[in-house]
């Protein structure tokens, strides 16, 4: 399909995913299949839409902890939630494992230990944006070399792809499979966030970034449960999220 393919056309409900139709002007999404599996994709224009990072709320200091309190707090500020998904792997206490930038704050430091499980398979990577109009995904190496000023920042592991390559560490004979999110951006100021509806290996979740995204770099989020959230009709709050609880939270909100 090309970058600006048919809008999806109905709420879908899957394992992870919760996503609705979008009104003309709202954030884009589209769905790609591969090897018989859909994959959800949001595309997020960063010239339109203010993507930012959020974990706390700012009036008690608590997690949002779930896209539904997301949308709960911004309807009760005069704004619409228009995108969400949970930003990446977190610790005991819903905190962030490891980098994490909110409007241009460190509130968590990169993170270069060594570890077991997703988050320390190498290499891990940051994914960081700059102002309004720069996106970029980079090996945690690269990053601490060259980190810059992000407005907001993410890190996670592994990567999926780098410099075009899957990771090597991802078999494709693999039978571990899980439902994935992953984040890449394929020009400076386009961000795509993609969900699989079902299960699926690592190594098919990166090719889908490779060879339907025009993706070089991108990054894994989280697993089995992530959620990803579109608007486009109305819900009834967070009861639509019941689960386990995230730290970080990608959102994009509008005023109504």
């Amino acid at each position: 399909m090309s970058a600006r393919a048919a809008r999806l056309p109905r709420t879908l409900c899957a394992a992870a995913l919760v996503l609705a139709a979008l009104p003309a002007a709202a954030l884009e999404a589209r769905r790609v299949e591969q090897d018989g599996v859909d994959y959800v994709v949001a595309d997020v224009d960063l010239a339109r839409d203010a993507l930012e990072l959020l974990w706390r709320r700012p009036d008690d200091g608590e997690p949002f902890g779930t896209l539904g309190e997301v949308e709960n707090w911004a309807r009760q500020r005069g704004r619409r939630l228009a995108f969400a998904t949970n930003a990446g792997i977190y610790a005991p206490g819903q905190v962030p494992l490891g980098l994490f930038v909110e409007d241009g704050r460190t509130r968590v430091p990169l993170n270069t230990a060594h570890g077991a499980g997703n988050f320390f398979m190498r290499p891990n990577g940051v994914f960081a944006v700059y102002g309004r109009d720069r996106a970029r995904v980079a090996s945690t190496a690269a990053w601490a070399a060259r980190p810059g000023a992000p407005r907001i920042a993410t890190q996670s592991g592994p990567l999926l792809l780098q410099d075009g390559r899957i990771n090597p560490r991802f078999a494709a004979t693999s039978d571990s499979r899980h439902i994935r999110s992953g984040v890449c951006a394929p020009q400076p100021q386009r961000v795509l966030f993609v969900i699989s509806e079902s299960p699926v290996t690592f190594h098919a979740f990166a090719r889908v970034f490779r060879d339907h995204l025009g993706c070089r770099d991108a990054l894994y989020l989280d697993g089995t449960i992530s959620q990803l959230y579109l608007a486009g009709q109305p819900y009834a709050g967070a009861s639509r999220w019941l689960g386990r609880p995230f730290a970080g939270i990608f959102a994009v909100l509008e005023p109504r």
